[in-house]
């Protein structure tokens, strides 16, 4: 009996702490900071979760999540790379491009551009490029024309709009140029569309037909590299580096951790500052349970020794009182969990309604890769947030709790 009594005095107690306000407010404030604290890392993690997800469905499933480029002479047979490449286990798929340098022009100077000519029967198997375009845009992309698609943000940079000309400088690659300076050779191009994927990539890269840029750089059935696609995007490093050794040709290997890896490595940065520093915010609001506790044991003393001369042990005795404190924990973890799960849910609906109500905008297309607060919910989060404040909240109520079971009846009955 001594836990469900431990538990029935516990409960009275906490029911009757209304009777002191300062205990009952110092019960509060420790009951509000957990549930802040629980509620905030659960959005927090959330955020990033929501990051990672489409830091991987948009970013990595436009640009290459691996790539095998040739070193001093295009790769001529790319079919060949392909088959090497579908033999590795773990590797999806292969597709051609070509890249090239270019310098378009704009108010007030010049910009570099990456120019990358792609198949879209084949860029399919390894991009989601599509989506974020009109499916006119895309098929455009298969004929042998001078069209070009720009980003949005650039499209706007450069003041210009669909059906636009513009000038494209690339390196003039003849080989008859081969023993002298290069100059650099203009191409017109009309502006056929447009993709909207936001961030850096719609200021710095356009796509045209890979059978128009084989002209540009007379390489007739040559391609500059081919993309690979893995089932497991933090498997391209060793999946690329097989596929390297592979091959019979010297090629350059490349994966996505070269180029984007330090946006995931920003993401998970700030997922474990803001971690510790959330579950520090909890331990604070834990240490008022203390308080609590503390100024619980002086208000009650005369219950306790009444209690332990009737006959209760000193472990019932620290039952009561971990029951009161773990009870200010319970309800703060459930309050946070609830808030926290809720606020995730609707994460980037409450973000969108800030930003109309305010007139701002969060997250600017321009520097970050989404122009929106992404939320992905993991229940294992959550779970994990709310035992690790409960037990936190537990361990608080230990030494308050043995203090209370070393109250000595007489001395305390005798001061009454």
């Amino acid at each position: 009996m001594k836990g469900p009594l431990a538990l029935s005095i516990g409960w009275r107690f906490y029911r009757a702490r209304q009777s002191n306000s300062f205990i009952s407010f110092i019960s509060f404030a420790s009951t509000a900071g957990i549930a802040l604290g629980v509620a905030v890392l659960i959005v927090v993690l959330s955020a990033m979760n929501g990051f990672e997800r489409e830091l991987e469905q948009r970013l990595l499933g436009v640009i290459s999540q691996a790539d095998v480029v040739g070193v001093n002479e295009p790769i001529a047979d790319w079919r060949a790379v392909e088959q090497t490449a579908m033999q590795i286990e773990g590797i999806t798929a292969a597709a051609p491009f070509i890249r090239m340098q270019g310098l378009v022009q704009k108010p007030g100077g010049f910009q570099g551009l990456a120019v990358v000519g792609i198949d879209p029967e084949q860029e399919a198997k390894v991009s989601t490029l599509s989506q974020f375009m009109s499916k006119e845009t895309w098929q455009g992309l298969s004929e042998d024309d001078n069209h070009i698609v720009l980003g949005e943000s650039l499209l706007k940079k450069l003041g210009l709009e669909v059906g636009d000309t513009l000038a494209l400088y690339v390196q003039d690659l003849d080989p008859e140029h081969a023993g002298g300076l290069r100059a650099a050779k203009s191409h017109r191009f009309v502006v056929s569309g447009v993709y909207r994927l936001g961030g850096e990539l719609e200021l710095t890269t356009a796509y045209i037909p890979m059978r128009y840029a084989a002209n540009i750089l007379n390489l007739h059935q040559g391609v500059t590299g081919v993309r690979i696609s893995v089932a497991q995007v933090f498997d391209a490093p060793a999946k690329i580096r097989e596929l390297g050794y592979a091959l019979n040709q010297s090629v350059y290997i490349s994966d996505w951790t070269r180029t984007q890896g330090h946006l995931y490595q920003d993401i998970q940065l700030v997922r474990t500052i803001m971690y510790l520093v959330l579950v520090l915010v909890i331990g604070v609001a834990c240490f008022n349970i203390v308080s609590t506790l503390v100024m619980a044991v002086r208000d009650k003393a005369s219950e306790i020794a009444i209690l332990m001369t009737m006959g209760l042990s000193r472990l019932s005795v620290m039952g009561i009182f971990m029951v009161q404190g773990a009870l200010n924990g319970l309800v703060g973890c459930a309050l946070g969990g609830v808030i926290g799960i809720a606020t995730a849910i609707n994460l980037s609906g409450i973000a969108r309604g800030i930003e109309q109500l305010l007139g701002i905008q969060l997250l600017s297309a321009d520097v970050y890769f989404v122009d929106f607060l992404p939320s992905e919910l993991h229940m294992t989060d959550a779970g994990l947030v709310i035992t690790t404040a409960f037990v936190m909240s537990l361990i608080a109520t230990l030494y308050p709790a043995w203090k209370a079971s070393q109250i000595g009846p007489a001395q305390a009955l005798a001061g009454r």
